[in-house]
């Protein structure tokens, strides 16, 4: 097996009549490719209003521990993103892949870090939330203070672990250890991660809707359930594809894959602004009062949860 994560395809040069090497540029590809690098910068403006704003404007809480860490791994992974679309538009003008491709294929092994970083706070996110509503009183007096920094140093280490082993393997070619590392990998994500997420969002959502009518569901509820909800729709793909291709099938093209990971990176700013600035009906306020209307009542709902 070659090395066949979803790398965008390169340009085949193709022989002309008169005997001149010329290559058939991909069209369609390449205008999915430049719609994605515009998604990424779109997104990377966004992620570091983010940073900006919950790092230095926003009181610290342990919510906004986890959603700091969420916009440094989603920066990270349009960048890497940026750089793979700028490589391929290049290749495919150029026609020349060989040395292209090998730093795609890096481009694409640091990815997988960012992106599994993604899936782990997600998840720390969920459970959280979920057991802060489920168990109130045993949230409120023994959670630990410290608890979310320490879970996501954690989840750093985790990720690192996970990722460093099927970067070296598949970097290296040793294509059947490559096969077997990146198969472990997705069954962790898929089997053991990803189903915790589901289940708490799903019992956060039913808890919610259920709950006493003179209390309005928290707009951090809301902001946590489409995060979850936009990352299984548009960046899952990416593993799926990932998966399936180590035997030999896939389900999407490469670009639509990329294209729908940029835009799971790139929608969270949006998410947190459009809940924040929605009341009864919606109004044109500031960045950081729409953030702090979505991440500053988390204190308040820890307290009386």
């Amino acid at each position: 097996m070659e090395l066949n994560q979803t790398f965008p395809p390169t340009a085949s040069p193709t022989p002309t009549t008169g005997g001149e090497d010329s290559c058939i540029l991909e069209v369609t590809d390449m205008a999915i490719d430049g719609l994605t690098l515009l998604i990424c910068l779109c997104g990377l403006v966004g992620n570091g209003v983010v940073l900006w704003l919950l790092g230095f404007r926003i009181r610290r809480n342990p919510i906004t521990v986890y959603i700091l860490n969420l916009a440094v791994t989603d920066f990270a992974f349009l960048l890497f993103i940026v750089a793979s679309s700028l490589l391929y538009l290049i290749d495919n003008s150029s026609c020349d892949p060989t040395g292209i491709l090998k730093y795609q294929r890096w481009l694409f092994q640091f990815s997988l870090f960012s992106y599994n970083m993604s899936l782990y706070l997600l998840t720390a996110i969920s459970i959280e939330r979920c057991v802060s509503i489920l168990c109130p009183l045993w949230y409120r007096c023994r959670r630990p203070q410290r608890l979310s920094a320490a879970l996501c140093a954690l989840l750093w280490v985790l990720s690192i672990a996970v990722t460093a082993p099927v970067t070296a393997l598949c970097l290296m070619k040793y294509e059947e250890h490559c096969q077997t590392a990146l198969i472990s990998m997705y069954v962790l994500n898929f089997l053991i991660l990803a189903p915790p997420m589901v289940i708490s969002n799903v019992i956060l959502f039913i808890k919610v809707l259920c709950g006493s009518q003179q209390r309005q569901p928290k707009r951090l509820y809301i902001v946590i359930f489409l995060t979850v909800l936009f990352f299984l729709i548009f960046g899952v793909p990416l593993s799926i594809q990932n998966f399936l291709q180590q035997f030999s099938y896939r389900f999407l093209s490469s670009q639509a894959v990329f294209l729908l990971a940029s835009i799971n990176s790139s929608i969270n700013p949006f998410i947190y602004f459009l809940v924040g600035s929605c009341r009864r009906h919606c109004s044109v306020v500031s960045l950081q009062v729409a953030f702090q209307r979505v991440f500053e009542e988390t204190a308040v709902t820890m307290v009386s949860s």
